[in-house]
C-alpha cells in the first residue's frame, strides 16, 4: 500500500485531493487539530484522521515516519505577519525536515499564484510574500544527504462545489440590493478544483516523467472580480439571474471597507492585505509550466459552476 501525509486534508482541496488519493489506490494520514471534529474525509476509505499540531516538530516528525509522500496544503488568507510567516514559512521548513529525517522521496507543497521564490519582496501583499518566502525555504537545497523530490503548484482562485469564492458571491447578493466590489477590475484565472487535486496526484505518482519543479494550476480563462460577482448571480438566478448592480469602489474606499470588516468577528470576508494581493492580476505569468505539462486540459468555469451555483441543486 502506497502511504501518503496530506496536511490540510480537512479543508476544502484537501478533501478532494484525498478522494483522488484514495480512488488511486493510495492509503492517506491526515493530521488535524481535532479529530473529533466531523470531517468529511473520515467517511473515505483508507483515510486515517490523526490529532496532531502540525507545527509541533518533533510530533510531526514522528507521525510522518512510514510516508512515501507528503502534501502540505495548510495556508491562511488573513493574519498579521507573524501568523502568516507561521504558516507559510516555518511550517514549510519543519515539513521539509521532517521530510529529510523519515527519508521521504516526495514533496507536493501547494502555494499561491503570482508567488515569487526569487524576489519575495517585489510581491505586493504580506500574504504573497510569505507564500514567496515559504516556496524559497523548500527550493533551496540544504544540506542532506536524502532530499525528497519538491514540487511547488501555484493555483489561481480555486473553485468548486463547496468554494467559499462564488458561493460567497452568490450567498451576498442574495441578502444585499447592491454589490459594493474593492478590486472591481482585478484579473483572476479560476481553476477547478478537481483538476488541482488531480495535478497532485500526478506529480505523486510520477506520471509525468521529469515534471516540472514549479506548475502554475489554472483554468483557461481570466475574469475580472467584478465578472465573476455578475456570474455567481447570473448562474444562480439572484433577481431572476440579472444579480445586482456592482459599484466598484475607488482604492481609498475600499480599503476603508476591508478595514471595517477586518473589525468585525470572525474571519473577515475581505481584508486590506487582500486587496495588496490584487494590484497583481492573478493570471498564469508563462513563465513557468501550466497543467497541460502534467496532462490535465483545464476545465472552463462555467459549466460547472452552473451545476452547483443553480437554484435546483440547494432545492
Amino acid at each position: 500500500m502506497k502511504n501518503i501525509m496530506v496536511l490540510g486534508g480537512t479543508g476544502f482541496v484537501g478533501t478532494q485531493v484525498c478522494k483522488q488519493l484514495v480512488a488511486s489506490g493510495w492509503s492517506v494520514t491526515v493530521p488535524t487539530r481535532s479529530s473529533a471534529a466531523n470531517h468529511a474525509v473520515k467517511a473515505l476509505p483508507q483515510v486515517r484522521v490523526m490529532e496532531l499540531d502540525v507545527h509541533d516538530a518533533s510530533a510531526l516528525t514522528q507521525a510522518m515516519a512510514g510516508h512515501s509522500a507528503v502534501v502540505n496544503l495548510v495556508a491562511i488568507l488573513h493574519g498579521n505577519a507573524d501568523a502568516f510567516d507561521r504558516v507559510h514559512v516555518a511550517l514549510p521548513q519543519k515539513v521539509l525536515r521532517a521530510c529529510i529525517q523519515n527519508r521521504v522521496p516526495e514533496l507536493v507543497h501547494v502555494s499561491a499564484l503570482g508567488a515569487d521564490a526569487q524576489n519575495p519582496e517585489q510581491c505586493p501583499s504580506e500574504y504573497l510574500r510569505s507564500k514567496s518566502r515559504g516556496e524559497a525555504v523548500l527550493l533551496a537545497a540544504p544540506d542532506a544527504a536524502v532530499m525528497p523530490n519538491v514540487t511547488v503548484l501555484r493555483p489561481s482562485v480555486i473553485f468548486g462545489a463547496q468554494d467559499k469564492f462564488l458561493n460567497l458571491f452568490a450567498k451576498l447578493q442574495k441578502i444585499f440590493p447592491v454589490m459594493p466590489l474593492a478590486g472591481a477590475r482585478a484579473q483572476f484565472q479560476p481553476v477547478w478544483v478537481d483538476d488541482a487535486a488531480t495535478a497532485v496526484v500526478k506529480i505523486v505518482e510520477h506520471t509525468v516523467p521529469s515534471s516540472p519543479q514549479i506548475i502554475e494550476a489554472c483554468g483557461p480563462q481570466v475574469f475580472t472580480l467584478a465578472e465573476l460577482v455578475q456570474l455567481s448571480a447570473r448562474l444562480s438566478g439572484v433577481r431572476g439571474g440579472l444579480g445586482r448592480p456592482v459599484v466598484a469602489l475607488p482604492d481609498w474606499m475600499g480599503r476603508l471597507q476591508a478595514f471595517l470588516m477586518e473589525l468585525l468577528p470572525g474571519e473577515p470576508l475581505m481584508s486590506r492585505d487582500n486587496l495588496d494581493s490584487m494590484k497583481a492580476d492573478n493570471v498564469a505569468s508563462g513563465s513557468v509550466p501550466g497543467l497541460q505539462a502534467l496532462g490535465i486540459t483545464p476545465a472552463p468555469l462555467e459549466p460547472i459552476a452552473a451545476h452547483y451555483l443553480s437554484p435546483a441543486a440547494g432545492s
